[in-house]
């Protein structure tokens, strides 16, 4: 029978193995100091393929991240089976602090940024001269991320057999923006691979364009098969008249020689996130020159400081025109 009040006793308390509230709580979450260093390669319906200690290693992101997702070009902390073997996962317990961050949003209404890429040294803006026409627009929304995220912008032309690359490098000049011309025929010859692969070595480098400019092509150039075999599958499709590249994926110039991170194809650049006190960073010789204005300044107002610093012969007008260019871009408005 059993007994209540100040003769009851353990004996008495039923507890149901397993019901919530039976088991303590702490908030400590292990150190793992003895976690492998280990970069994000690709990310597919929330599994991480990273490269550790030379292999190819699948994992998924430890409960105690919450909500924060690594992505391409991470840094992280990996802790489990780290043997790279069929059917084995492991755990991403730690993301390290990023050094640049490629972000943009789905639309410019869109309060909620993505981050794209991390880690990497610079954005290669691939477009093509003809077959699809420029995109000038577009090309300012990319260089705007760049500058934002921290990094260095590269233009890379394609097809300069169908069209010359002198208008649409003048519109460009005054940014001082290194460039590579390429063309079909020297794509096929390698000489176009050789020109764009000066530009990357030893560094990390995100690629980023509107289908059909042959940003995938030139990569797929930059990088021969045998590479790949270090990413395992490519998450790619490519037919007659389509190529879709489906989610971002970085792969090895070589041992050592840097990286490249194909990234799928453009049809938006959302700049809802950027704060054009970031965008300005890049243009050292405007940048003292916003001491004085206002206040939140758009740089873009009756107020703004730059006009006068600019006047005074600090900065070169162009310069001025360009920076307002971008920022304009990021709010779908037009400059005179």
């Amino acid at each position: 029978m059993r007994r209540y009040g100040k003769h009851t006793d353990e004996d008495d308390i039923r507890v149901r193995p397993g019901r919530k509230g039976t088991r303590p709580r702490t908030n400590i979450r292990p150190a793992h100091e003895d976690a492998a260093e280990g970069m994000v390669l690709t990310v597919d319906r929330g599994r991480l393929t990273c490269l550790v200690d030379g292999r190819t290693v699948l994992a998924m992101k430890a409960r105690e991240l919450g909500r924060k997702a690594a992505v391409v070009g991470d840094r992280v902390a990996i802790v489990g089976d780290l043997s790279g073997k069929k059917d084995t996962l492991a755990r991403i317990v730690r993301i390290e602090k990023r050094k640049s961050v490629l972000r943009r949003t789905a639309d410019d209404d869109d309060p909620f940024e993505r981050v794209v890429v991390a880690n990497a040294d610079q954005l290669a803006v691939v477009t093509a001269l003809a077959d699809p026409e420029p995109r000038p627009r577009l090309i300012d929304r990319c260089l705007v991320a760049a500058y934002d995220g921290g990094l260095t912008p590269l233009l890379v032309l394609t097809k300069s057999d169908l069209s010359p690359p002198d208008k649409l490098l003048e519109l460009y000049g005054d940014l001082e923006i290194p460039y590579v011309v390429t063309s079909r025929e020297e794509l096929e010859s390698g000489e176009a691979v050789a020109r764009v692969r000066e530009q990357l070595d030893g560094k990390v480098t995100a690629f980023v364009g509107h289908s059909g400019v042959g940003k995938t092509t030139l990569v797929n150039a930059l990088v021969p098969r045998d590479r790949r075999r270090l990413t395992g599958h490519v998450n790619a499709v490519t037919g007659r008249g389509r190529h879709t590249t489906t989610s971002a994926l970085a792969l090895p110039l070589g041992d050592d020689d840097g990286w490249v991170i194909d990234t799928p194809g453009l049809r938006s650049f959302g700049l809802a996130h950027v704060d054009p006190s970031r965008v300005i960073k890049a243009f050292p010789d405007l940048e003292p020159g916003t001491e004085g204005c206002p206040r939140a300044c758009s740089h873009d107002e009756p107020d703004c400081a730059l006009d006068e610093w600019v006047a005074q012969g600090h900065a070169d007008p162009a310069r001025l025109y360009s920076l307002r260019r971008l920022l304009a871009a990021r709010e779908h408005k037009e400059v005179d």
